[in-house]
């Protein structure tokens, strides 16, 4: 019983809509009607501004490690993972905002840092290194998407002060995530091979002014 409600628990913390809230809460406005429609950061920071964006990045990336960390605390033998992949879906389909949500990057996030936090910033610099070069979230996302799994592969074996043993859950959750991501960016990639994708303002390549 306590495993089942500690399940809803984190299906309920992923179902927060940070983005939704924020936005109603401070600026009276619905950030699905604005931008790209997202609920999530990235929409955030472009329809409401650099602190909301943060404040919501935080409140997300949070979510993801309180459920993450949920079995811990209530001391219950089940890999902590799942309860991070509750809270992944709760953020995708979240009963508060009608079952449609963010793209799972930052609650991810806050998966993997609950989990294996040195793995988490380790693959924080990657992000932040391809988002400085390509001045996009949407690649940035992606790609580190990707980095992740294959890191989750290889890091225990060459890397072991990051990622000391291999976790064939923490690879399994990593790869259906980054083919979720891949395909909640599909227009995100369109744009990025016609060259009209949005762009940060700073970087290599950032949005000119």
């Amino acid at each position: 019983m306590k495993t089942a409600i500690l399940l809803v628990l984190a299906y309920l913390l992923g179902s927060i809509p940070s983005g939704i809230w924020i936005g109603k809460l401070f600026f009276k406005k619905d950030i699905r009607e604005y931008g790209s429609g997202n609920s999530g950061t990235t929409n955030t920071f472009r329809v409401l501004g650099r602190t909301a964006g943060f404040v919501v990045f935080a409140m997300d990336l949070l979510k993801g490690s309180l459920a993450t960390a949920l079995p811990i605390f209530f001391h219950v033998d089940i890999n902590p993972l799942l309860f991070g992949l509750i809270a992944v879906i709760g953020h995708t389909l979240p009963i508060f905002a009608g079952f449609k949500g963010g793209k799972a990057v930052a609650t991810s996030a806050g998966m993997l840092l609950a989990f294996a936090p040195l793995f988490f910033f380790y693959s924080l610099v990657f992000f932040l290194v391809v988002l400085y070069i390509t001045s996009m979230v949407s690649a940035a996302s992606i790609a580190s998407a990707i980095f992740v799994t294959l890191s989750s592969i290889i890091l225990p074996y060459v890397w072991p002060t990051i990622l000391p043993t291999y976790n064939w859950l923490l690879t399994l959750i990593c790869f259906l995530l980054t083919c979720y991501i891949i395909y909640r960016h599909r227009e995100n990639i369109q744009r990025i091979k016609a060259g009209t994708e949005n762009r940060v303002s700073f970087g290599l390549n950032k949005k000119e002014k």
